[in-house]
Formats: structure tokens, sequence, C-alpha cells
């Protein structure tokens, strides 16, 4: 029997990108799909949109939250399915048939992961992300930075908590980790599973979100150990600049 997959939008005056992650979620060829959108009371059209698809949707409120991770807690909580992906406005699940080809690595897993490709506000493709994903993923693999996205990564429901709302910038690393840690099966998919749009809370409060994952990483790694790895992390961000650096002269 085929897993149910349910898939989580949330989404706040996005007119402009809410449609394009609509269809890439409903346009996938695997059946057992439930496709929940949490709108943040929306005033830019978003809703329209978003009304154009709800008898395709399974699931939508739209209503003022407490900001992003408040919003994916009512999504989690009206969820359903086996397994849980964030598909959040302005992303797109990578092709029509990942989702089917995710499934179809090894039944049962608790996490499937695949790689990312990032675009720009023109969406444009900017390749994949710097931070290739591991081959094998464990709760221990963010010490070195944050290799896998949030949104390609499926999280079976069983392991799936709440967002932890002490965090408004990293929440989504601190749950990643809870439900690695959590997982006995977790499976590389070995393929590209989503397009992310550039930008988000993180990007925008760029300083605040590296103090929380400061935070987030000391808690699960400790303090010492978290300071040698980012020196780490330091360097091969250097390493990265100059060589791509050496590429584009």
């Amino acid at each position: 029997m085929q897993p149910t997959l349910s898939v989580i939008t949330i989404v706040y005056n996005n007119v402009r990108d809410i449609e394009r992650t609509i269809r890439s979620v409903l346009s996938q060829s695997y059946p057992q799909i439930e496709y929940i959108i949490i709108d943040g009371a929306s005033t830019d059209g978003t809703r329209e949109v978003i009304a154009k698809y709800e008898n395709r949707i399974s699931q939508y409120i739209s209503e003022k939250d407490k900001g992003i991770y408040d919003a994916m807690n009512k999504g989690i909580a009206m969820a359903k399915g086996d397994y849980i992906l964030f598909m959040n406005s302005g992303d797109e699940i990578y092709a029509a048939n990942t989702v089917e080809n995710v499934f179809a690595t090894r039944p049962g897993a608790d996490i499937y992961y695949g790689e990312t490709e990032m675009y720009n506000d023109n969406w444009e493709s900017l390749g994949r992300r710097r931070h290739q994903v591991p081959q094998s993923f464990t709760w221990k693999s963010f010490k070195y930075g944050m290799n896998i996205s949030h949104q390609a990564i499926y999280v079976s429901r069983k392991i799936a908590e709440p967002y932890n709302l002490e965090y408004k910038y990293s929440a989504d690393i601190d749950w990643i980790i809870r439900a690695a840690k959590k997982a006995k099966v977790i499976v590389n998919t070995h393929q590209y599973v989503a397009k992310y749009l550039v930008g988000g809370i993180s990007k925008q409060k760029h300083r605040e979100s590296l103090k929380e994952r400061f935070h987030i990483f000391s808690k699960y790694y400790g303090f010492v150990p978290n300071l040698i790895n980012h020196g780490i992390i330091a360097f091969n961000l250097a390493l990265y600049y100059v060589k791509n650096r050496r590429t584009n002269d």
C-alpha cells in the first residue's frame, strides 16, 4: 500500500509565487497526496489565487498566525498523511514524478532526503546548493552546516514533533535534528527533489539567524565542538569562494 504524503504550504502575501508552488504539487504523478495550505490572512490577492484550486486542496485555512513556525505547527496538526513535506510558497517539487520516485527508492523509511536546486527572484537557476547533501545522514550531519534543505526532506509523521517556537529564524534546523534523532531508517534518494527560491526570513535576518543556528548546534553538539566546527565551516566557505572566483575569472 502506498503511503500518503501530506504536503504543507505556508504562505503570506506572496501572490507572485503561490500559483507556481500549488501547480508543482497538484501536477505530481503520485496519487496519495494530501495538500494543505496555511495562509496568514493575506491581503495582496494570494487568497484569490488559492481559491482557483480550492476544490483540489485537501485542507485550507486563512487566518492570522504568530509567525512562520506557528503556521507550520498548524499544518502538522492538520496533517493526516504518513509523511510530511513542507513546500512553502515560492518553492517547487522538482519534477512531476519526484514524489513517486522518492517513495520508490525504498519502502518504510523514517526520513527520505535529496538534493535541492536554487533559483533567484527571476526564477533563473543558480545550480545546486553550496552544501551538497551527505551520502548518509544522521542527526549529527548538521555540525558543519545545514546540508539538507527544509524542502528536500520527507519526514514520517510519527516522528514529526511541533516546531520549537523559541526559535524565530532557524526552528527548521532544530526540527530536522530532533526528527533525525528519532529516525531508524534514513534514505538518500540520490536525486534532485526540490527547487528553492533564495531568500526567506533566515536570509532577511541573517545575523539573528546565524546566532540562533549557533545556539541550536551548541545545544546538540556541545559549545566547544561547535566553535571548532564553525572554524571548519568558515575555512570551507572561504575555500568555496576562492574556487568559484577562479572559475568565474
